[in-house]
């Protein structure tokens, strides 16, 4: 009986040998598992804790450029006054204009201003830096695999002012929200909405970034002229190609649900740069900017 195990063995390794020797090999090795990825889109350790930092870096950097261009807004405002007043007095007598504006305090007021923008850029600037480092490819991603329907076109009515992202709205998950789904806060603020509602440019600008496959999902980047990023995330189709021009209530695409989801919704973010980490409050910003909102929460 051993005897013929052993021969039943001897039989199976040479069976097996033949059929290595004429099966060709696989067109494909099997992809290795994908690292983890965390719901709110970080590296997998132990890169995750380096970008921890960063963004916490990031943050207070973010939170100091905010600051600079509040003194730079205040400044302009008063730059403004003083030149009205200026003007108002250059037709005065001697006596009248006697402790009133002169140019040498609008230009002082100016200088002051142009100090306080350089500050401000910056701390934008090696905010850029240091995020572009951390996250490399980011800013020039393209479309590949994203789900691109056709370049959509300026609205033939075309809105007075800054839109609303998307309508019929019902705001959740709001600036700074703490849960489960983000390791540490929110980044923007969530609008429900029906599945393929359209979602819509709020202002003028230029689409800097497409991208896909990330706990954003499907996600379009705008560029606006105050060098401020706005970000349109989950959407189930994209409308627009990088590089192209588009206007306030310009369709973008559509929301979906997309990426770290769990259901339709917009998530909306302002960004300093068009990296993670250089988030501002949303809704102060779409003010600023004219934008109704429907304060309806959900």
């Amino acid at each position: 009986m051993r005897r013929e195990r052993a021969l039943l063995r001897g039989v199976l390794v040479a069976a097996t040998a033949f059929l290595v020797v004429l099966l060709p090999p696989p067109l494909h090795a099997p992809a290795p598992a994908p690292p983890a990825v965390r719901d709110d889109g970080r590296p997998p350790a132990p890169q995750a804790d380096r970008f921890d930092r960063v963004l916490r870096d990031a943050a207070r950097r973010t939170a100091e450029h905010e600051k600079a261009r509040d003194r730079a807004d205040r400044l302009r405002r008063e730059v403004e006054r003083l030149r009205a007043e200026a003007k108002a007095g250059e037709g005065a007598g001697a006596e009248e204009r006697a402790g009133r504006v002169t140019q040498a305090d609008v230009e002082r007021a100016v200088a002051e201003l142009r100090s306080a923008e350089r500050r401000r850029k910056g701390i934008r600037d090696r905010l850029w830096r240091e995020l572009e480092e951390a996250q490399p490819g980011f800013a020039t991603a393209g479309p590949d695999g994203c789900d691109l329907g056709r370049r959509s076109k300026p609205p033939r009515k075309r809105p007075a002012g800054w839109v609303s992202p998307a309508q019929g709205h019902r705001m959740t998950a709001g600036w700074a929200a703490r849960g489960e789904r983000w390791r540490s806060r929110h980044t923007g603020q969530d609008f429900a909405v029906r599945a393929g509602t359209p979602v819509r440019a709020v202002g003028p600008g230029t689409v800097r970034v497409i991208a896909c496959g990330d706990a954003y999902g499907n996600q379009v980047l705008v560029r606006h002229a105050d060098g401020y990023f706005t970000q349109y995330a989950h959407l189930s189709r994209i409308d627009v190609r990088p590089g192209q021009r588009v206007e306030a209530g310009q369709r973008l695409g559509t929301a979906g649900a997309t990426g770290n989801a769990t259901g339709p919704h917009l998530h909306f973010e302002v960004r300093v740069t068009p990296y993670l980490g250089s988030a501002v409050p949303p809704l102060p910003w779409l003010r600023r900017h004219g934008v109704p909102l429907k304060l309806k929460k959900g």
